[in-house]
């Protein structure tokens, strides 16, 4: 294709003159070497496209252009600087030329690339160029109805002029405009300034006429975030204070506002769109470090294994935001080394060659890389993360048995003994249903006696017994065993061979123990067949027939009524007593017992058989009446003059009922006082005679029954018959009953006076005994609990008349007139309150729980024993102290009055112990107060 230009960016360096009305030194500032800005936006007229001539033209304008804003510095004479963009469809030349591919550019849309120039010493400057069509003004519009710009960019602002609307003093209201289309303001995020850096210039026509003052609205400008954007009131020129972040907001909608001095609206607000254009400075981001995936082993190529993504905060619609994948490197590098590939703008991961074996390479491990700018590696961002695929298993491999042949014994009639182990090898995955092996007997078992489990640790397969086998039925057994796996093989794998064996068991012959041929054994004999009767043979026999020739000996294992005895060496069953059906030992008219035959071999075995007899029954149990004992009424009343008897007999039918009931013919009286009638087989009625009248009392009725035997038995019972008198309710009275049991109205009338005497003693007794105790509760103490100083607080403050004040009776404290007990003591002895030198009288002892009653006679026991005890202390007795006959000259002891002059000590009181601690606190100035 013919390399067609579409404009081109002259990058030289530039040095602008510097007024000198501005007043600034005319030194050059410090170089900083780069692209004078970091974003370019170049706005094509849709005609330049139309033809050659039409594009040479707009080379020419844009050139002129251009040359006098933008400009590039190595600081160095831009020698050896290389320009490279980003997109391969538009190519640099030296001179910063910028050329595309005729036919391959596509404007309908805004194309963005990255220049990069390249220093000789590693050194490397970015700026973005940013390519738009516009459309021109239709034939139709006017210039006075809209107006496009051509073209912006940041080193040439735009200026916006403010639709007029205002008024002529000569022609009234002009006609007004039709608003401009203001093109969005674009900026670069992450600019390097320097700030403020200036977007655009707004300016109002009517600034000629007067003073016009600017300000902006918005998101930005006075709302947060505030103070991003500022304007100048006078000048109009809106700035960027600070480094945009498109990650944070994208785009910026503001309104500007022309007023005069006094606030007054001068234009109409216009709307400004600022939109940032990001800049590729967000790395791709994986959501996770590592990602997990897995496949089958021996998948084919093209087999999806996972997906993995990163997110990248910059625009996705841009090449910023556009995230390319690949693999960095595989581990391990079997079979080859790029076992999978990843699609580069999904980032699904699937495998690219077969050879997956997981007997092999269980797990690969991948490092993928996500690069942004379409993954470009010179200009893009980078990251990366692991991803591990794990080789699943399939059942790829057949169990294979270790051995063709296989081979074990067992004893005969054993069970759930493990004969034989078979083991097995399987190169799948262990424990999963791959690898578990599940074995089967497909022949030489038609009768079932073995079966083979899987150990679920090992694997291997136990051949178990379970039914016995019968060495003299099969002294061996060939099995062919086949052996699989729970899970399906995969497909297109066959079986192995080695997945068959044979398995040879031996039985074992052991010492049998005997065997009763019929067991139990049923005969059938009547009762009372006398003792020494041969009954039966029961005899046992040997399964030892082959190899074996054994003797076999029987003996009584259970005889519970010891009744038979059987032969030692032919089994001959004889009775040792009479059988009875009746007895206890028999249910349900069979007896029970067990013999035990036992051979002579190594060891021995014994084996038990059972003889179950049927006793036949025989009529040999006569019947017996119930009740003995019954009552019935001396007069006939209500039919209760008569009983109801019953006859029990131990045979059965038709030794048994039905009865017969009579009166014996002696005495005579039985027959003519009583009377017996039949009810029906098994029942009888058995009363007084009518209008016979008995005594009450006793009487012993004497009844014959017969059974229905061949030939009947007979039984004489006597039946203990009550005659009393009754109520109107048919039952016999008190008086009656004792009547009956033969005892007289006057031995009655005793007992029942003997009774009450009885009684009466006994309530005079509980009478007496709740009055004594009575009396003990109501008796006083000696001291009165109010007087006892230990438990009670005394009272200090009354002060009594005295002695003559009082009606006191002074002649306990004088001297008694007697003093013979004095004058009788020995000899030394001058003082009565000294203890003499004699044996002491015996107190008495105070029991250990008494009662409360008895504590004032203890008090007064005490009392009088220590008043005629010459040893017991002052402190016991009644004393004289300070007796100086009568006739004291001392006058009342009232009249002595304290002295409140003086100190006294009542320190001493602190000795007389803890009845006196109050007082001594109170006087001798203790701690309490």
């Amino acid at each position: 294709a013919r390399v067609m230009p579409l404009f081109f960016i002259k990058l030289t360096p530039l040095v602008l003159p510097v007024p000198s009305s501005l007043g600034l030194l005319s030194t050059k500032s410090p170089c900083q070497p780069g692209f004078s800005q970091s974003f370019y936006s170049v706005q094509i007229p849709r005609d330049v496209l139309q033809g050659q001539t039409a594009l040479m033209n707009s080379i020419l304008k844009f050139s002129s252009i251009l040359l006098s804003t933008v400009k590039f510095d190595d600081c160095n004479g831009n020698q050896a600087v290389v320009f490279q963009s980003s997109d391969p469809i538009f190519s640099v030349r030296t001179d910063g030329s910028i050329f595309t591919q005729g036919g391959d550019a596509s404007l309908e849309k805004p194309v963005q690339f990255k220049l990069t120039a390249s220093g000789p010493h590693k050194h490397v400057w970015e700026t973005v160029v940013q390519l738009a069509i516009t459309d021109p003004p239709s034939p139709q519009q006017n210039e006075d109805e809209v107006s496009y710009p051509s073209f912006s960019h940041f080193s040439a602002p735009l200026v916006i002029t403010f639709p007029g609307f205002g008024l002529n003093s000569s022609e009234g209201l002009r006609r007004r405009k039709r608003d401009w289309v203001i093109p969005p303001i674009n900026v670069a995020e992450n600019s390097r300034g320097p700030f403020p850096q200036m977007l655009v210039s707004i300016r109002s026509d009517q600034d000629q006429d007067i003073s016009i003052r600017y300000s902006i609205t918005g998101v930005g400008a006075d709302q947060p975030p505030n103070e991003v954007f500022n304007i100048d009131p006078v000048l109009g020129k809106m700035f960027v204070t600070k480094p945009l972040d498109r990650e944070h907001r994208s785009s910026y909608h503001l309104r500007a506002h022309a007023v005069d001095m006094n606030g007054n609206q001068v234009e109409n607000p216009i709307d400004l769109y600022i939109f940032v254009i990001d800049m590729n400075d967000n790395r791709p981001e994986f959501k996770n470090q590592v990602y997990n995936g897995s496949v089958d082993e021996g998948s084919k190529p093209g087999t999806y294994v996972m997906h993995l993504s990163a997110f990248d905060a910059d625009d996705n619609t841009t090449a910023n935001g556009m995230v390319r994948y690949r693999i960095l490197s595989q581990t391990p590098h079997s079979p080859i080394p790029n076992m999978f590939t990843i699609n580069s703008e999904t980032g699904d991961i699937v495998t690219v060659a077969p050879g997956l074996d997981r007997e092999k390479v269980s797990q690969y491990t991948i490092i993928v890389q996500a690069t942004d700018m379409e993954g470009n590696l010179n200009f893009g961002l980078s990251n990366t993360a692991t991803a591990i695929i794990t080789v699943t298993d399939i059942n790829d491999n057949p169990p294979m048995l270790t051995s063709r042949t296989f081979s074990g014994e067992v004893p005969e009639n054993r069970v759930d003994v493990v004969v034989a182990n078979l083991t097995v090898i399987d190169a799948d995955q262990p424990h999963s249903p791959n690898w578990n092996a599940i074995y089967r007997i497909i022949s030489g078992d038609p009768s079932g006696h073995f079966t083979i489990r899987t150990d679920p640790v090992t694997n291997d397969g136990m051949v178990t017994v379970v039914k016995p086998v019968d060495f003299e039925m099969n002294r061996a057994f060939m099995l062919t065993v086949v052996v699989s796996n729970q899970a399906h093989l995969a497909s297109g794998i066959q079986s192995s061979l080695q997945s068959t064996a044979g398995v040879t068991i031996s039985v074992q012959d052991v010492n049998e123990a005997p065997y009763f041929p019929t067991n139990p054994k049923h005969i059938r004999f009547e009762e009372g067949v006398p003792a020494g009767t041969s009954l039966t043979t029961f005899s046992a026999a040997d399964p030892d027939r082959l190899q074996m020739q054994q003797t076999i000996r029987y003996s009584k294992l259970n005889d519970p009524a010891d009744w038979l005895s059987i032969n030692r060496t032919n089994g001959q069953i004889v009775t040792t007593a009479m059988l009875d059906r009746e007895s206890i030992y028999v249910k349900n008219n069979i007896y029970e017992a067990t013999f035990l035959a036992t051979d002579n071999g190594f060891p021995a075995a014994s084996g038990t058989g059972t003889l179950q007899i049927y006793l036949i029954d025989i009529n040999d149990n006569p019947p017996a009446l119930i009740p003995k004992e019954s009552q019935i009424c001396e007069r006939m009343n209500r039919n209760v003059n008569s009983v109801n008897i019953t006859a029990a007999d131990a045979d059965t039918d038709p030794n048994a009922g039905p009865f017969v009931f009579e009166l014996p013919n002696f005495p005579t009286s039985i027959r003519r006082n009583w009377t017996i009638s039949r009810i029906n087989g098994d029942y009888a009625r058995l009363g007084l005679r009518y209008q016979i009248y008995l005594e009450p009392g006793m009487y012993e009725v004497p009844v014959i029954v017969s059974d229905s035997g061949n030939p009947p038995l007979s039984n004489r019972s006597l039946i203990k018959v009550k005659v009393c008198p009754c109520d109107e309710n048919g039952d016999c009275t008190t008086l009656g009953a004792v009547a009956a049991a033969g005892l007289g109205t006057g031995a009655i009338i005793s007992i029942l006076i003997c009774i009450i005497i009885l009684l009466s003693m006994v309530l005079l007794f509980v009478v007496w005994i709740k009055r004594r105790e009575k009396e003990r509760q109501t008796k006083q103490l000696l001291i009165d609990p109010e007087d006892d100083v230990r438990d009670n607080i005394l009272k200090y403050d009354e002060e009594g008349g005295g002695e003559e004040d009082q009606d006191y009776d002074l002649s306990q404290l004088q001297q008694p007139d007697s003093l013979e007990h004095i004058i009788s003591k020995p000899p030394g002895v001058r003082r009565v309150d000294e203890r003499p030198i004699i044996p002491e009288s015996q107190y008495p002892i105070r029991p250990v729980v008494p009662h409360p009653g008895d504590i004032g006679d203890f008090i007064h026991e005490g009392l009088r024993a220590a008043d005629n005890d010459p040893t017991a202390p002052p402190y016991d007795s009644l004393l004289v102290f300070d007796y100086e006959g009568s006739g004291s000259t001392a006058g009342s002891v009232s009249s002595l009055n304290s002295s409140s002059t003086g100190d006294q000590d009542y320190d001493y009181l602190n000795d007389w112990g803890p009845r006196f601690k109050k007082l001594a606190d109170m006087y001798g100035g203790g701690d309490d107060d």
